[in-house]
């Protein structure tokens, strides 16, 4: 790069073209400088206005980017071919090793039609030689020529060997030959060049301030003037926005409202940002047989949403409530009581339940049930203890003053209701009803002779292996473990803080009365397998990824919000809005998704629209008419096989032929419109078409006028 080469030139007439100090078949200097004739050293054509196509009529009057010159024949021979070809904008660029990412990117800006009218013209009175943020105008340059190139007359493909090295100069990270995010390089490449052409030379010094309850549209438009005085440019000029974002504390209630620029839209995909989690429900007043469900909630949400969303599957009614709780080795591991607590600490091979309780249940003691095989053989060691509970813990609740032997018989009557044998020939057991207080006994548990429980419950301790005949089952009282037995009190019974804990033996005879199959083996939260193959592989459209865009959600837990008024970190609600559409609306569809274990792409089919993409329903400032913003696709980048390896291509459109090519490196293909919709497509590129639009005072007025008529 940057060197002198030595040619040996045979002159004759058809080399009128070039300059040359030599007057004889001798080797001599050949400097590539501006061209005399009607074809640039780029091989391209005279513009119709008399700037030439090549870069050097452009800075013949300034010495200070004539270095730049020399990269101008950079890998291109527009003499390849002996015939004279008026094709434009259909030359491919060579990949110079693992450079598709690079190489898809730059064909979708060179067919942008604003940044093609920007750079065939002369934009060398724009670029920024002060700012420090960019490269003094290399890089702007550098991308100026290589947009010159490839709309040149015929289809030879180009070699982008100087601007790689002026974009590895901007962002190293790019540097050598690594296959790299071709989403990142555009972010990256939109921002070199807005420096680089930045009209602001010395950008002023401008302090942030709150909204101080004023107007939406007044702050936002007080937002978008400082933002613009600091940042003016053809990038900010065409590709950016403006959205409005506001947090919420979940324990303050305070809002915060601002509003920043966006140069492209990131769009997860509702795989991406949602997860199923299934929990089995019980009943805690012995209504229902255990029922799981699976729901659909935010990844970032917490267990409020949860809830909800159980309590709109399962039909809760509104005197019912749900309580939360994490099963591990057939006990209550943890109950999950706080609404805010966030959904990543539940992971998917965790078992979840939530017991279906009277509203106020908190008010009163929680009886927890436990399970556990009657052995008859010689005791085991107590550490060994844990084998032999089995089912799934049950919980209900009774009244603070009722938790006397006859009380707690009947709240387990209750809740194993639905689990008796239609052909048991045990103990009947009679109906419990549950009040708004938790269950209170209204029966009688009556055995096959008539004779109450009451009057034969078996309060012996010596014996743990001791059973009474005329009791339905063997209650004892125990720890959260479920390692201890001690005999239940028939008149008051206190358990650790709110919690009672009892162990229920379950012997042949109670395996003949109740049918426990139903909660043996419970469903883990998510299973990995077909269903989760399945889901990657549904289809969904672009609004649908619009929608969890916008769609208000937690932050993450390592992006906690600095609240204001509790002056601590908050797991704040976020809300995005789109206030200000750009002309140039870039769509990144957010495929790749890392975690700390694994990396992943998504292959998801995403329908996105070709004409007519209405964005009226996103837009939130749309009070002064019924603008309608419409956008046409002109340019699609590919992502084609998984992480690490893979390959980029793009789809562009010529407006002008109102033909679809498709651009793989140096081949250049036509392609049908209908075939562009594809798995692979990666970012999506809008521009908005002309029209009019109606204000609210009747005068039809230009689209591009829009922008303009909200300050």
């Amino acid at each position: 790069m940057d060197q002198e080469i030595l040619l040996e030139m045979k002159l004759d007439e058809s080399s009128s073209g070039f300059s040359s100090r030599s007057t004889n078949n001798e080797l001599a200097l050949i400097p590539l400088g501006p061209s005399t004739s009607s074809l640039s050293i780029a091989g391209g054509p005279t513009i119709s206005n008399g700037f030439s196509s090549g870069i050097g009529s452009s800075f013949s009057q300034d010495n200070s980017f004539s270095p730049l010159l020399k990269d101008s024949a950079d890998g291109y021979n527009s003499f390849s071919n002996g015939t004279k070809d008026d094709t434009h904008g259909l030359s491919g660029l060579h990949n110079l090793g693992n450079t598709c990412f690079m190489n898809s990117a730059i064909q979708s800006l060179v067919h942008t039609p604003p940044l093609v009218e920007y750079f065939l013209e002369d934009y060398t009175r724009e670029i920024n030689t002060e700012n420090p943020l960019g490269l003094q105008g290399e890089l702007a340059v550098a991308f100026g020529e290589l947009l010159r190139k490839l709309w040149s007359s015929g289809r030879t493909s180009v070699a982008p060997r100087a601007f790689k090295a002026k974009l590895s100069r901007f962002a190293p990270q790019f540097s050598g030959y690594n296959q790299h995010d071709s989403q990142e390089l555009l972010a990256f490449l939109l921002d070199g060049l807005h420096e680089d052409l930045n009209r602001v030379k010395k950008k002023p010094y401008i302090e942030a301030k709150d909204a101080d309850g004023r107007p939406d549209d007044e702050f936002a438009e007080e937002c978008w003037n400082n933002h613009k005085a600091r940042n003016d440019s053809i990038i900010v000029d065409k590709f950016q926005g403006q959205y409005k974002s506001t947090l919420v504390c979940p324990v303050c209630n305070k809002i915060s409202v601002t509003f920043d620029p966006f140069m492209y839209l990131s769009l997860p995909l509702p795989s991406t940002v949602t997860r199923m989690i299934t929990v089995t429900v019980f009943s805690g007043t012995g209504d229902a047989f255990p029922m799981p469900f699976t729901v659909t909630v935010q990844k970032n949400g917490n267990c409020r949403d949860l809830t909800k969303a159980l309590a709109d599957v399962c039909c809760l009614k509104s005197s019912d409530a749900l309580l939360l709780a994490e099963v591990y080795e057939r006990r209550i591991y943890r109950y999950l009581t706080n609404p805010i607590e966030g959904l990543h600490n539940i992971k998917d091979e965790d078992i979840l339940v939530a017991y279906r309780l009277p509203i106020g249940h908190e008010k009163h003691m929680r009886l927890e049930i436990l399970h556990r095989r009657a052995d008859r053989c010689a005791a085991e060691p107590q550490f060994n203890i844990n084998r032999k509970l089995i089912g799934c813990p049950f919980v209900t609740c009774i009244p603070n003053d009722s938790t006397g032997k006859s009380d707690i018989y009947a709240a387990v009557s209750a809740v194993l209701a639905p689990f008796v044998r239609a052909k048991a020939h045990g103990p009947d057991v009679s109906a419990v009803k549950l009040n708004g207080n938790g269950p209170s006994l209204d029966g009688i548990v009556l055995t096959d002779n008539g004779a109450t429980c009451e009057e034969g419950l078996s309060t012996s301790t010596g014996d743990d292996h001791a059973v009474d005949e005329h009791v339905p089952f063997q209650l004892s009282m125990t720890d959260e473990k479920g390692s201890v037995r001690n005999a239940i009190d028939a008149d008051s019974n206190r358990g650790l803080g709110i919690v009672i804990r009892v162990l229920m033996d379950w012997s042949d005879r109670e395996h003949e009365m109740y049918n426990i199959d139903y909660m043996d083996e419970l469903p883990e939260v998510f299973k990995h397998g077909f269903l989760s193959k399945k889901t990657r592989q549904e289809a969904v459209n672009l609004f649908s990824c619009l929608d969890a865009f916008l769609k208000e959600e937690p932050l993450g837990p390592d992006d906690m919000w600095y609240c204001p008024g509790c002056k601590e970190h908050r797991q704040a609600s976020k809300k995005l809005d789109l206030w200000r559409l750009p002309e140039i609306l870039v769509v990144h569809l957010k495929r790749f998704s890392y975690s700390r274990y694994m990396k992943n792409k998504l292959d998801t089919f995403v329908n996105f629209p070709i004409h007519d993409l209405n964005m009226s329903k996103y837009v939130k400032q749309m009070s002064r008419g019924d603008r309608q913003p419409m956008y046409e696709l002109y340019a699609v980048i590919n992502h084609y096989g998984g992480l690490g390896g893979g390959h980029y291509s793009a789809y562009a459109k010529l407006v002008e032929e109102d033909n679809w090519y498709h651009f793989d490196d140096s081949h250049v293909s036509s392609v049908n419109e209908d075939a562009i919709r594809t798995s692979a497509a990666y970012v999506l590129f809008y521009r908005r078409v002309r029209g009019s639009c109606t204000v609210s005072n009747g005068v039809p007025v230009d689209i591009e006028m829009v922008d303009s008529l909200e300050t």
